[in-house]
């Protein structure tokens, strides 16, 4: 039962039931609470169960990865070229891989791989070459030699890639291994090739071409020398003398022939040749 004193607007309950029933219920109510309580601790252990599985899947893949063998050294040398740094586009590079043996079991190569990826990220494949296949049983403190070689795309020039080659092996348990031989960055470049064929022929050509215009300059010079030195120098006249031949003298006289022969004036030359060979002989006599 509720009483109302005065104005204040007081209130006075009777009955301890009723209020025991409203306290009980505040005790049910709490009990309820407490029970969902428990609900979210079970829930917030699953779901830090839940993130751990996750990790501990991610930590077993990273285990399964392939490693190295510790009774196994594994070398590159590349020949061709001999700078691993720049490597020619559309060019063979070729390399050799050295596997020795320093356990007590036999090991098989079984291949090789090699591809260029991604500078910053090594997981990020750009091309993959021919995997080289070998099949190859090292026994122990051996060594064997394994030869390899690639061609870069010409599309790859002035580019640098992440070059990775990588070593399968297995012993005779059937564990597999892997080496990686060569994980470094290298730049592909366009290849220079010096003097090829067509530069040669280019400058064979240019050769023949100065020997013809070097001839054909001495040929000018000595045509025109020779001409200057003509002008300057004239030939000499030679006068021919007055010969019998020329001259019929068989209608004169005697008298007048022998007068024309003694006169020194009567040629230039003292008379025809024959006489004058006559009287050189005559002279010498």
């Amino acid at each position: 039962m509720i009483f109302e004193s005065g104005a204040s607007g007081k209130f006075v309950a009777l009955g301890d039931d009723s209020m025991e029933g409203e306290i009980d219920g505040e005790d049910d109510d709490d009990e309820g609470v407490v029970e969902t309580d428990d609900a979210t601790g079970d829930d917030g252990e699953q779901a830090v169960t839940e993130t751990e599985k996750p990790e501990k899947e991610e930590e077993e893949e990273v285990d399964t990865s392939l490693k190295p063998s510790q009774d196994v050294d594994a070398t590159i040398l590349f020949t061709k070229p001999v700078n691993t740094n720049d490597l020619p586009s559309g060019k063979p590079v070729r390399f050799l891989v050295g596997f020795k043996n320093n356990g007590e079991k036999d090991f098989t190569v079984s291949s090789l791989e090699t591809s260029f990826r991604y500078p910053q990220d090594y997981s990020f494949f750009i091309q993959n070459f021919t995997t080289a296949v070998y099949n190859q049983l090292v026994e122990p403190n051996k060594e064997a030699t394994f030869e390899y070689g690639f061609t870069p795309s010409e599309a790859f020039n002035s580019r640098p890639f992440g070059l990775s080659i990588l070593l399968n092996y297995k012993d005779n348990d059937g564990n597999e291994y892997q080496s990686a031989v060569f994980n470094e960055t290298i730049n592909v470049v366009e290849p220079d090739e010096g003097l090829d064929g067509e530069t040669f022929f280019l400058y064979l050509f240019l050769v023949a071409i100065v020997v013809l215009l070097g001839i054909g300059a001495q040929q000018l010079l000595t045509t025109f020398g020779k001409k200057h030195l003509g002008k300057g120098k004239a030939a000499p006249k030679v006068e021919m003398g007055t010969q019998k031949t020329d001259v019929d003298y068989s209608w004169l006289p005697q008298e007048t022939l022998q007068e024309i022969n003694k006169s020194p004036k009567g040629s230039p030359r003292g008379g025809s040749p024959r006489k004058r060979k006559s009287k050189r002989g005559s002279g010498e006599e």
